[in-house]
């Protein structure tokens, strides 16, 4: 057969017309504002399309390094940024008019957004300052209530949060026409135990809020308001059932389209748009077998990229190994890979909606939008989202701690964990000390020094004006944009501007949701046996056990500690329990007033070497060195060797996912620190 009438019959088929990819980032920032930069370049030249920064949790809760507060927390799980001089090093050689940058920030959003465009400005001498303002693209992530709900990097009390978002979403609309305000996070309430009804409702409950406190300032005409809708958008969390995420994603989307114009009029199709960026889901990643995470993680970008009328419009993947530690840059490297795989390798972005028409997916999805429009009635009947702030977190603890209990009673598989554990040694975690990145010890001191030489060189008395403005505009209806601003430029430090705005609208400390939390609601053989050891135990030394359950240092990640609330209360024990963001001295001063058995600490942001000696000291201290302490949290093994050197009686990881079993451990630790056989 001749292959030249072949060619000849055959017409030249036209490739097909691709849809544009996602937009891909990786989470990161870590030790100092240098190394950082060299990450985010690294990335870039990968082939990473937007940057996504992490701020270290001093940064994030409105401290600089050189604050008591900061002690241990210093360039752990993120970026320290004290001050201009840092944004400046983070971002240089990185064009930023030309970058997409997401901020993981909330409650001091405002004062990185005004120091990132004061670093534009720099970078683009030529040019006027509102003209580099309207080149600026990105996000800051900017939802407060989710950190009241589940993230705990709040700082103000409610009303003067949401005072300071609808200023800055007023300021963007306005001068920063590009940039996205605020990104409203259902991600970490998934990660809190949110199922999909609860996250689509409290998420959208939310942005009601902040659009109706919007709409309420005044700073917005009518006319512009369609630009405020259009300008939200939102981060959420995509789970290993990709199915019903999948269905969620729709779900979102439609909910949006159908709110925006029912409640806000807004008419133009494209204002009311459901956009948004997602992490996949970390809180599934295990510690156990990690190897298996590469697998979750692929099935969960899949939920967020399948369906075409509701992809997500950027996506960052976590590391393999995020459950072990800080992941290495060849670990962030494989994760980005991932999605570039199916972006440009495989075929998906050359079709249109492939679930359209699907009965399946559509029955699934009415019925995610009816059980959220009910739950969103019931937090609208409370008094929108802030008002419900208490009854959400506590229905997320009782969601989070029912999950617990599927998993440990084998209803609810995870591979590796409670099923199929049998395992071949993993090369990927020969050697766990090499599997995961340390921060830089040295973080904490250079990010000091850091603080001190900016100080030496600024004019003090411009930065007391300076501060002295933001503190007058505070107190009165004023847009606080322009005295932020002014501020950075001055050179006030992340702190300064913070404590600032702290003397004039006060603090704020969030729910807890244990007191209202429902646990186990049938106790089997296992939690029989504990409640029994716990009763007996009490009665032999003279009354109930008590246990603290404390959270020291800056880490609002309370889900663990919260379930080992629950579940201890549900074992007999009086829990002392007083939420995120104690210092040592109040968690040792609270043992002692509370005269407990067992302190036990929850630490997942690697400062639990710096903590829990702190702790331990403490305690030595007043006098109660015979209570045992255990630490629980993502804690390499060289380092639980280090902590059970130190007097620490156990240490538990996330491969301890028996609740129950941790209990009965506790009471044993009880009966051997006082001597009971």
């Amino acid at each position: 057969m001749s292959t030249t009438s072949d060619a000849a019959a055959t017409p030249e088929q036209t490739p097909p017309v691709k849809d544009r990819p996602w937009v891909m980032r990786t989470y990161a920032g870590h030790s100092t504002a240098e190394a950082s930069n060299a990450l985010y370049r690294t990335n870039l030249a990968k082939g990473q399309t937007g940057l996504s920064v992490a701020f270290d949790l001093v940064t994030q809760t409105g401290y600089d390094p050189d604050s008591p507060m900061a002690r241990g927390e210093v360039g752990k799980v993120g970026v320290p940024i004290p001050h201009l001089g840092e944004m400046r090093k983070l971002f240089d050689q990185i064009p930023v008019t030309e970058m997409n940058t997401s901020m993981t920030i909330n409650a001091v959003a405002m004062w990185m957004l005004a120091m990132y465009q004061v670093v534009a400005e720099e970078q683009n001498p030529e040019m006027e300052p509102a003209e580099v303002a309207k080149l600026l693209a990105g996000t800051t992530q900017n939802d407060i209530i989710k950190e009241y709900l589940s993230r705990g990097t709040y700082v103000f009390p409610p009303e003067a949060s949401l005072r300071l978002i609808a200023d800055m979403i007023a300021y963007t609309v306005n001068y920063i026409p590009k940039w996205n305000p605020i990104n409203i996070c259902s991600y970490h309430l998934q990660e809190a135990g949110a199922t999909p009804t609860q996250e689509l409702a409290y998420a959208l409950c939310t942005s009601i809020a902040v659009l109706d406190q919007v709409k309420n300032s005044g700073q917005v005409s009518d006319d512009d308001f369609e630009k405020v809708v259009g300008r939200i958008s939102f981060f959420v969390n995509a789970g290993v059932r990709f199915i019903e995420e999948t269905c969620k994603m729709r779900a979102f989307t439609e909910l949006w389209d159908e709110i925006t114009q029912e409640r806000y009029g807004v008419q133009d199709p494209k204002m009311r748009r459901f956009r948004y960026g997602v992490q996949v889901n970390s809180l599934g990643l295990t510690e156990a077998q990690p190897e298996n995470n590469v697998q979750r993680i692929v099935l969960e970008m899949l939920g967020v990229t399948l369906s075409k009328s509701a992809r997500a419009r950027a996506v960052q993947l976590p590391a393999w190994n995020e459950a072990l530690g800080l992941p290495r840059p060849w670990d962030q490297q494989w994760s980005l890979r991932l999605q570039q795989v199916l972006a440009f390798e495989s075929d998906l972005l050359e079709y249109e909606d492939i679930f359209e028409g699907s009965h399946v997916i559509e029955a699934k999805v009415a019925e995610l939008k009816a059980g959220a429009r009910a739950e969103m009635d019931r937090v609208q009947a409370m008094g929108g989202a802030m008002g419900a702030v208490d009854y959400m977190k506590s229905e997320l603890v009782s969601s989070h701690a029912r999950r617990r209990a599927r998993i440990e009673a084998n209803e609810e598989v995870i591979v590796g964990v409670n099923k199929f554990t049998t395992t071949e040694p993993s090369p990927l975690t020969a050697n766990l000390d090499e599997a995961i990145m340390t921060a830089d010890p040295q973080a904490e001191q250079a990010a000091r020094a850091s603080v001190e030489a900016w100080k030496a060189q600024r004019d003090e008395t411009e930065v007391a004006e300076a501060l002295a403005k933001v503190a007058e505009d505070a107190k009165g209806e004023v847009n606080l944009m322009p005295a932020t601003l002014a501020a950075a430029r001055a050179g006030a430090t992340t702190g300064e501007w913070a404590a600032t705005l702290r003397e004039v609208f006060g603090e704020f400390r969030a729910p807890t949701g244990v007191s209202g939390a429902v646990g186990v609601a049938a106790a089997g053989a296992e939690l029989t046996a504990v409640r029994d050891a716990v009763r007996t135990t009490g009665e032999e030394l003279g009354g109930r056990l008590r246990l603290l359950v404390g959270k020291p240092g800056l880490d609002g990640h309370s889900n663990g500690a919260e379930q080992v609330a629950v579940r201890a209360r549900d074992a007999g024990f009086e829990v002392i329990y007083q939420g995120i963001r104690l210092t040592p001295e109040q968690i040792v001063a609270a043992a002692v007033a509370e005269d407990v058995h067992c302190v036990g600490l929850s630490i997942l942001s690697g400062s639990h070497m710096e903590l829990v000696p702190a702790v331990l000291d403490g305690l030595k201290a007043a006098g109660m060195s015979d209570v045992p302490v255990i630490v629980g949290g993502i804690i390499p093994d060289s380092d639980g060797k280090a902590l059970v050197d130190l007097g620490v009686a156990a240490v538990y990881t996330p491969k301890d996912f028996g609740l129950t079993e941790i209990m009965g451990g506790i009471v044993e630790v009880i009966r051997k620190a006082n001597g009971l056989s």
